[in-house]
């Protein structure tokens, strides 16, 4: 009889444990890229033109990524940048903006993708002398 109601209460404290517990939400995952804008042929960048750092930012909420900078505080990406993305599990496709970075808010933009790889690519305003930043990552 001992032994059943230790079963018993086994039984019991390892059910609670389970149902309790659930699942955990997995942390967001930044994927860092960068844009060489290469002023006059430097693809280091320079004084006026900085090699901007961009990130992609996955797992905050579902089927959404953000395009921030990969500095302190989000900041270290392009200013009002076009961003082009493909889905390539869905064949979804879209272009956004990264926002303008005034008021103490760093350039930005969420863009809902739905889950899949995503490729994407970030170009400059203008068009000028720089090379895409590209990524690819999967997005939850």
């Amino acid at each position: 009889m001992k032994l059943v109601r230790a079963f018993a209460v086994g039984a019991a404290i390892a059910a609670a444990g389970v149902t309790s517990t659930g699942i955990a939400a997995a942390d967001p995952v930044t994927i860092p890229f960068q844009i060489n804008p290469a002023p006059w042929g430097n693809p280091n960048g320079s004084f006026d033109a900085p090699a901007p750092r961009c990130a992609a930012v996955v797992g905050e909420r579902p089927g959404t990524v953000s395009i921030t900078g990969n500095k302190p505080g989000r900041w270290g990406c392009m200013l009002s940048s076009p961003v082009r993305w493909l889905n390539l599990n869905t064949g979804a496709t879209g272009v956004a903006q990264l926002s303008d970075g005034l008021h103490g808010f760093p350039p930005e933009t969420v863009i809902e993708t739905g889950p899949g790889q995503v490729a994407l690519m970030l170009t400059s305003v203008g068009g000028g002398p720089i090379t895409p930043g590209l990524a690819t990552f999967y997005v939850p």
